[in-house]
């Protein structure tokens, strides 16, 4: 963990799987469904291609930093195509899409997260989600645990602001709710957060550990690494 002297933060960022819903209690069961549906039905091809991408099919843990805990859609269908799905690019990269846009029925929040984002808008913050899933599956999210009101900013890999661990949905962040770089905190689970917040000069750093990432590393890619989002909030709220 780095040493710091906190600046102004105006408007924090947030990752979504692992960050703001629990990844293992939400996402095992999508993607097992995920890598059935790219291996034709074909459970040892579907095993293959989660170990492949950081799960392992007996316990359904996913690795910290792993192509499953980090990539996005387009980034696994490659790998897994790679790796021996039958399946086409333009045709496994939608299909993987609705799978993860449907798992937000079953994502698992870390709070309240009205109350959470609604707090943060009463300590006039900005907010927004940047995510490895697709802009229609943050979007999904947004509405089902009713955070519309308070969420100013979207972007998924699809969004046209690049990718994770580019610094482009930051900086379009930043932009878009008007303020510098440096006035933005970023919170993630996962390296590709913290290392998107270093490319793009954000104030502050916040790994929290309600993902796949593991302490050890995010602490030293961090400048504060804590239990859960309710943790960054007491950090900016007091």
């Amino acid at each position: 963990m780095t040493t710091v002297s906190s600046p102004a933060i105006r408007a924090v960022l947030f990752d979504k799987d692992g960050t703001l819903i629990d990844f293992h209690k939400t996402w095992e069961p999508p993607i097992r469904l995920a890598a059935l549906h790219a291996a034709n039905g074909d459970q040892a091809l579907a095993d293959h291609l989660m170990r492949s991408g950081g799960m392992d099919p007996v316990s359904g843990h996913t690795g910290g930093d792993s192509l499953l805990a980090a990539g996005n859609t387009a980034e696994i269908a490659v790998e897994w195509i790679a790796a021996g799905s039958p399946h086409s690019l333009e045709a496994l990269v939608p299909a993987l899409d609705a799978i993860f846009v449907a798992a937000v029925d079953g994502a698992v929040a870390v709070t309240d997260l009205a109350a959470f984002f609604r707090r943060l808008k009463a300590r006039n913050l900005r907010t927004g989600i940047a995510s490895s899933d697709s802009e229609a599956a943050i979007r999904g999210l947004i509405a089902r645990f009713g955070m519309e009101a308070d969420i100013d900013f979207v972007a998924g890999y699809d969004s046209g602001h690049g990718v994770k661990p580019e610094a482009g949905m930051l900086l379009a962040f930043a932009e878009a709710v008007g303020v510098r770089p440096q006035e933005v905190a970023m919170v993630g689970d996962n390296l590709h957060d913290m290392h998107m917040a270093a490319a793009a000069g954000a104030g502050l750093r916040f790994a929290v550990l309600t993902g796949t990432g593991a302490p050890e590393t995010l602490a030293a890619a961090s400048d504060f690494c804590l239990p859960s989002i309710l943790d960054v909030e007491t950090h900016l709220c007091g």
